[in-house]
């Protein structure tokens, strides 16, 4: 069971699943350099953010994560900055990017876990690699 998060006035658990694609549905997970950039650059970003990242995996087109956040974050604040910062990233990064204005479409899905299903979750995320 997952520890709740504890400050000096708040308990919380708070899990966010969240699946995003990039631009035109662009496949750009198939260049394995890539997709491990990425991977770096999500945890550095939510370790900043003192997001703790359950599971994370990409496939062909699409990224999905399981975070478990702490309050003061909104799920829009947390897409906010990991596609900004990824996006400006891997566009400098890596050449056959740079052309695009910006490498994620605005569009997101999210949903809220609770401690229940988080197990699930992580499960389903790790298993999208396998499918194929």
């Amino acid at each position: 069971m997952k520890e709740y998060r504890r400050t000096s006035t708040t308990v919380s658990l708070i899990n966010y699943h969240f699946v995003f694609c990039p631009r035109y549905r662009r496949k750009i997970f198939l260049d394995l350099k890539l997709e491990q950039r990425f991977k770096e650059l999500v945890h550095e970003i939510c370790e900043s953010l003192k997001i703790e990242v359950v599971a994370l995996e990409c496939d062909k087109d699409h990224a999905h994560m399981f975070l478990n956040s702490p309050p003061t974050l909104s799920p829009a604040n947390i897409m906010a900055r990991i596609k900004g910062v990824t996006s400006k990233q891997l566009r400098e990064e890596f050449p056959h990017l740079q052309h695009l204005p910006s490498l994620w479409t605005r569009s997101y899905f999210v949903s809220t876990a609770g401690n229940v299903s988080s197990t699930t979750i992580k499960q389903y995320v790790e298993n999208q690699k396998k499918r194929n």
